[in-house]
């Protein structure tokens, strides 16, 4: 999960919302990602989705088994389905996302029995860490906002 916060701080290092991820497989990260929505002006450049990407192209398939995410924020709806279709194992995550999150905020996608598969999930591992650097990413976007005024 460190490792993960190192990518949410490089995303917030160029103005993106600090969200970073990794990929494990036999306890080695296959693949990093930090958001970069406003980077590349892509709404499905989040943090997960990067991640796996970069695991695939590891790993040569796009099946993600036996790997695991870390993730300093709840994902979304569309990086929970990006997860569950990359099929991997578990999800550790840091945070939890009442606005977004798919995973146990709004919906419990990863263990929706009706998928065709189910992904394991822990959270709160360096929540606090990274709910303080989403909140400080936001506190400076709302001052400069204002600034702007």
């Amino acid at each position: 999960m460190q490792q993960a916060l190192i990518e949410a701080k490089k995303a917030y290092l160029i103005g993106e919302v600090p969200i970073g991820a990794v990929v494990v497989k036999d306890n080695q990260i296959i693949g990093r990602g930090h958001n970069l929505r406003e980077w590349l002006e892509d709404s499905t450049v989040h943090a997960e989705v990067v991640a796996i990407q970069e695991a695939c192209r590891t790993l040569n398939s796009w099946r993600l088994i036996d790997c695991d995410l870390y993730v300093t924020i709840e994902p979304c709806l569309m990086c929970s389905g990006a997860i569950v279709n990359s099929r991997i194992h578990k999800v550790y995550f840091g945070a939890e996302d009442p606005k977004a999150g798919a995973v146990t905020s709004l919906y419990q996608t990863l263990s929706d029995q009706r998928l065709n598969h189910q992904v394991e999930v822990e959270h709160g591992l360096l929540g606090n860490e990274a709910s303080h650097l989403m909140k400080s990413f936001f506190k400076a976007a709302r001052k400069k906002r204002k600034l702007k005024k």
